[in-house]
C-alpha cells in the first residue's frame, strides 16, 4: 500500500507541475499576443501618417526630389600624355 500511495502522490505532483507550466505558457502566449498587437498598431499608425504626408505634398516637390538623385562617380586613372611623333 505504501508504494501505491507514493506513486499516486508523485503522479499528482507531476500533474500539478504540468498544470502550472500550462498556466505560465498561456500567460506568456497572451502577453506576446498583446505585444504583437501593440507593435502592429504603432507601425500601422506610422505607415498611415507617412502615406498622408505623401498625399499632402505637391507633385512638383516629388518630381524635383526624384530628379535630384545622387550618383556615385568613379575615380579616374590619371591621363598619360601620348608620345609625340617627332
Amino acid at each position: 500500500m505504501a508504494l501505491s500511495d507514493q506513486t499516486s502522490r508523485v503522479r499528482a505532483e507531476i500533474r500539478a507541475r504540468q498544470a502550472e507550466d500550462g498556466r505560465k505558457a498561456m500567460a506568456e502566449y497572451h502577453a506576446d499576443a498583446v505585444a504583437v498587437r501593440a507593435k502592429t498598431e504603432r507601425l500601422r499608425a506610422l505607415r498611415l501618417a507617412r502615406e498622408a504626408e505623401a498625399r499632402a505634398k505637391p507633385a512638383s516637390v516629388e518630381k524635383a526630389r526624384a530628379g535630384a538623385k545622387v550618383t556615385k562617380t568613379r575615380a579616374r586613372a590619371p591621363k598619360i600624355p601620348k608620345p609625340s611623333a617627332s
